[in-house]
């Protein structure tokens, strides 16, 4: 489906424009023991600090760590600004996207067992992928002119984002388009915006695949993801649907506004979800993401095998360009280029940089993110992952990306490879 954004996704878009609040100035720190020299990590635990004390961000939890152990783990600032709670590395915060990541890895694990195939049309599983019709421009009128597909789409396709399918968030076609949908219910909902294997656009394709894992394997995504991904590795504080402990421990969003400064929202207690999705929706810690994480960067350890993991981490797109996004609602995300100048790629399941990082990560790591400012990176050259976590909109919000390449520069200083 076209994505539309959830009731709470539009309240959101909504308060970002008009919220209004002071920003308490006080930050707090609570910083959980890393492994190895403290004189190691002290840069980065100063590098944070400071950028919290600067209103850059309310509080963030960010943990690296190489193949055996984590090299470093910090927790600064507050859950919710104007509240006594402290960051800490259990704190619980709403992923989004980053979700997409275990979804791949779930179809990738059906993918060796050959219950799915990376080239086969994804119809012959779920109907609904059937005859897709292609957007193929606007007749004077500003009628959508319509065509069949070229092409079926495959896992490939939607694990990759060559589809066809395009969030709204970042298409002012898909915005235009449903405008015009909703004058005329005759008009497919979702159309592709382009045919399969010929554009890169990051949309709705991991929603798809958490359905085809559904069929094939005969259980809801959220009870998979449980019994082959989170459970074998531990990752006891991820979930769609959270505890009322675990909602203790959750960050409030935070919503950037128009001066700067940061408008604390209210926390609100999760429900049973009506629709468990592939694209997003779980929830998760620093450290249970980077189990996750560690797991990849040690060749799939309990979940993937070695030839899976280095198919998943190869440029599956050819010289399509990847990762950059023009924002059609500010409110919600900037625009989104993380890398300027850097060659983007994408594999089976994230972003690959062709080009190295300037003083961070090398060539051919892969990384994405969250709507609310989470991101992650492995860097298989350098033997290092990472990820780092805030409660924040609009997407990429550029204070919050500062904090994030501040603590990877900072990960490489400290740890860098023989």
């Amino acid at each position: 489906m076209t994505v539309r954004f959830s009731r709470r996704d539009a309240l959101l878009r909504t308060m970002a424009v008009t919220a209004a609040g002071l920003m308490s100035g006080a930050t707090t720190r609570s910083l959980a023991a890393p492994s190895g020299p403290q004189s190691r990590n002290g840069e980065i635990d100063a590098i944070l600090q400071a950028r919290v004390d600067a209103g850059e961000a309310p509080g963030v939890v960010a943990m690296a760590a190489d193949e055996h152990s984590v090299i470093y783990q910090g927790a600064f600032g507050v859950r919710s600004l104007g509240a006594p709670a402290r960051m800490s590395a259990d704190t619980v915060f709403s992923i989004a996207s980053m979700t997409k990541l275990l979804t791949s890895v779930a179809a990738m694990q059906l993918v060796e067992r050959g219950r799915l195939k990376l080239d086969e049309p994804a119809a012959r599983l779920d109907p609904t992928l059937e005859s897709p019709q292609v957007l193929d421009g606007f007749d004077a009128q500003g009628k959508p002119q319509l065509r069949a597909t070229r092409k079926p789409i495959t896992l490939r396709n939607l694990l990759t984002h060559t589809s066809g399918f395009s969030y709204q968030l970042w298409d002012a076609n898909v915005v235009r388009y449903g405008k015009a949908a909703r004058n005329d219910p005759a008009l497919p909902r979702t159309p592709l915006m382009f045919d399969p294997d010929s554009r890169w656009a990051y949309g709705g394709s991991l929603d798809r695949v958490g359905r085809l894992v559904e069929i094939v394997s005969g259980q809801s995504l959220d009870h998979y993801f449980r019994d082959h991904i989170l459970g074998p590795l531990g990752m006891n504080d991820t979930a769609f649907l959270i505890t009322e402990k675990q909602h203790v421990r959750r960050a409030s969003l935070h919503l950037r506004k128009a001066d700067g400064m940061l408008a604390p929202q209210p926390l609100v207690r999760r429900t049973d979800p009506k629709v468990i999705s592939g694209g997003g929706g779980i929830c998760s810690t620093a450290p249970d993401y980077l189990k996750l994480l560690q797991a990849l960067l040690n060749g799939g350890k309990s979940i993937l095998r070695p030839q899976t993991v280095a198919l998943m981490s190869t440029n599956q797109i050819g010289n399509l360009d990847a990762g950059i996004l023009k924002t059609t609602n500010p409110a919600l995300s900037d625009d989104v280029d993380f890398f300027p100048g850097v060659r983007l790629r994408w594999g089976l399941a994230d972003m690959i940089n062709i080009d190295p990082v300037p003083d961070g990560r090398r060539a051919g790591s892969l990384t994405w993110a969250g709507l609310y400012n989470t991101y992650y990176w492995i860097d298989p050259a350098s033997r290092i992952a990472g990820v780092i976590m805030m409660q924040i909109l609009p997407f990429a919000d550029r204070r919050a990306l500062n904090v994030y390449r501040l603590f990877e520069r900072g990960i490489y200083r400290a740890h860098k490879p023989a």
